[in-house]
């Protein structure tokens, strides 16, 4: 396997897995919707740092450790599954203590870009799904003769491309749809779903830990 096949073929699995619901679309088409498009951006910039750092991990055998010890992998998905529930029940609760406003449009939420960051930052790193993903993926995508650090790097920013392309199409839609769906109703669906797609990740990821890695 050359270089270029290796980078043409991780493309197609980074294709595929990037446009799948999860988590980090969850989070950036709510931020898209309910705050400023900067902080929006931060959020997206947050959960690829989050891929990179993975990628990185990964290439240099920290998804190895996490993989072969369950007390590791048991940690990070405790960790995980708390933060997304967390985050989950904190998001569905905002809806129901805001189900008193009528009347008037909520307006665009200023939340500082460090805070969008940091969210898709923590919320990437704190899901094993995606360093297992590398840890499977990484040796298979290496070229003899290459460095698996500066591959694992590359097939990071590959994966992080395919992404930026499907985050700038959901904040520019959220955008441009914002005005229109920023309604107190809609609003409050919009929280309770996302916070349900989050406590069902955290609750998977809880459940998770009865087989382990």
């Amino acid at each position: 396997m050359t270089f270029e096949q290796a980078i043409l073929g991780f493309s197609v699995v980074a294709a595929l897995l990037t446009v799948v619901p999860g988590v980090d679309t969850a989070l950036v088409l709510r931020s898209s919707i309910s705050h400023s498009r900067g902080y929006s951006w931060a959020t997206a910039l947050g959960v690829l740092a989050g891929v990179v750092a993975w990628g990185i991990a990964a290439a240099v055998g920290a998804s190895a450790l996490l993989a072969a010890s369950e007390t590791a992998y048991r940690i990070l998905s405790v960790a995980g599954a708390v933060y997304l529930a967390w985050m989950g029940l904190r998001f569905i609760v905002s809806s129901f203590r805001g189900a008193a406003t009528h009347g008037q449009d909520l307006p665009e939420l200023r939340g500082s870009a460090w805070r969008g960051f940091t969210t898709g930052l923590v919320t990437n790193l704190l899901n094993p799904k995606v360093g297992v993903f590398y840890l499977a993926a990484i040796p298979q995508f290496v070229p003899e003769g290459v460095s698996p650090i500066l591959m694992g790097t590359v097939l990071a920013l590959v994966h992080n491309a395919f992404g930026l392309i499907w985050f700038a199409v959901i904040i520019v839609a959220g955008g441009a749809l914002g005005a229109r769906l920023r309604s107190p109703r809609f609003m409050r669906w919009l929280d309770r779903v996302t916070g349900g797609v989050l406590l069902l990740f955290g609750i998977r990821l809880a459940l998770d830990l009865r087989t382990g890695p």
